[in-house]
């Protein structure tokens, strides 16, 4: 009965709430992202490495992937509404504890805080959005609001870059904190104060059934090790692409504009092409791609002069943008095909978690491989995971096959 109120109430919501839950995950994204241009001038600024300004990428990845599902479970029972309002309010104040803060470790609270709080609004947001339309529009209420991410990787990323190596790594906090403002005041004014009636939040019992589907446990562990492929090489992005390419200060901008551009044609692209020849497939030439970029990165050093390797390395960085992002929508098209769509909004919650689990690890390597060894090596290290996935997806591909999966 509950359930039909919410529809009732939710078909007369006004379309424009999208747009508000979009601008939130857009600043989420840009926050989740940005912090890896500028880990050098964070680590300069208070005096710690450059390794160890790289677990702050850590902190938030892992509290993210676990405090997610456990904090959405825990308040399952309160109101939706208010369980993403308290998330982005949260979220506005750790930016600004983030800008303000003086030392290392404060920094590290405030970026704990931050995953807690993104965790909270993102599955929440996706929630709201798809009860803020009927049901045939659904999928397109999903696609505004996740697609925040995606413009936040084309253009948030980058322009926090600039910011923060034109104004100091300070600057870009502010302004997500300002976006975050910006989107909290609209939506307490454009949510419906009822559309978080009769939405409840799965129990980790449910989490722990989804993956214990045939073919479920084996594609979230594909998105884990592609997540620590991704981040062990994206969160020293600066370093990483100054050995490869000779690539700093405004030409770094330039080339995390590149990536972030060709993320989002990858993203949009990778649906598309998943309707035509299979998800799985995409999957395996996103797996591929990203693995001969990373690999023609390692090796760009040692085989040309450095006078000839930047323009290479920014056409490299373009289809290790287009590649890695075009993975995700292929993913979750997989997964709902595998797990059901009785439970695709469980699936995706986990297999956000992987992402960011592998994040976490991947960032971790990251800092190792930087401590141990030249920052190049990031490059072949990098491919090894991805190149796991690859095996994965090789071994593991029954299921899918047996489901029909396109």
């Amino acid at each position: 009965m509950a359930e039909a109120t919410t529809t009732s109430a939710v078909s007369q919501a006004p379309t424009s709430s999208l747009y508000w839950l979009a601008l939130g995950t857009f600043a989420v994204g840009t926050e989740g992202h940005m912090i890896a241009a500028i880990l050098p001038r964070i680590a300069s600024d208070l005096s710690v490495s450059v390794e160890a300004a790289g677990q702050l990428v850590t902190i938030f990845a892992l509290t993210y992937a676990f405090s997610s599902p456990l904090l959405t479970t825990l308040f399952g029972h309160v109101d939706r509404r208010r369980i993403l309002l308290a998330g982005m309010g949260l979220f506005v104040i750790s930016n600004v504890l983030a800008a303000l803060t003086p030392s290392y470790g404060l920094l590290a609270v405030a970026r704990v805080l931050l995953a807690m709080s993104a965790g909270l609004y993102v599955p929440n947001a996706n929630a709201l959005g798809s009860a803020l339309v009927p049901p045939e529009r659904r999928g397109r209420a999903l696609a505004i609001v996740s697609g925040g991410l995606g413009v936040a990787v084309a253009i948030g990323v980058p322009l926090g870059s600039f910011v923060g190596i034109t104004f100091g790594w300070r600057m870009p906090f502010i302004g997500v904190a300002v976006l975050s403002a910006v989107a909290f005041i609209g939506l307490i004014a454009g949510l419906p104060k009822d559309i978080g009636k009769g939405l409840s939040a799965p129990s980790l019992r449910d989490r722990i059934r989804v993956i214990k589907r045939p073919g479920v446990g084996p594609a979230l562990l594909q998105t884990v090790f592609l997540g620590m492929g991704a981040y062990c090489a994206y969160t020293y992005v600066a370093p990483f692409l100054a050995a490869v390419g000779g690539i700093t200060g405004s030409a770094l901008t330039q080339a995390l504009f590149v990536f972030g551009v060709c993320a989002f044609i990858g993203i949009v692209v990778s649906g598309h092409i998943s309707d035509r020849i299979g998800s799985r497939r995409v999957v395996a030439y996103s797996f591929a791609a990203i693995i001969i970029s990373y690999l023609a990165m390692f090796l760009l050093p040692h085989v040309m002069p450095p006078e000839s390797t930047k323009l290479p390395a920014f056409v490299l960085v373009g289809i290790w943008g287009f590649s890695s992002w075009a993975f995700f929508p292929a993913q979750q098209s997989r997964l709902i095909g595998v797990a059901g769509h009785s439970v695709g909004s469980i699936v995706l919650s986990l297999n956000a978690s992987g992402m960011y689990l592998g994040f976490s690890i991947g960032a971790g390597i990251g800092s190792l491989v930087l401590t141990k060894v030249d920052v190049v090596n990031l490059g072949w290290v990098s491919a090894l995971f991805v190149t796991v996935s690859l095996m994965l997806l090789a071994f593991t591909g029954r299921h899918e096959r047996h489901a029909k999966l396109h």
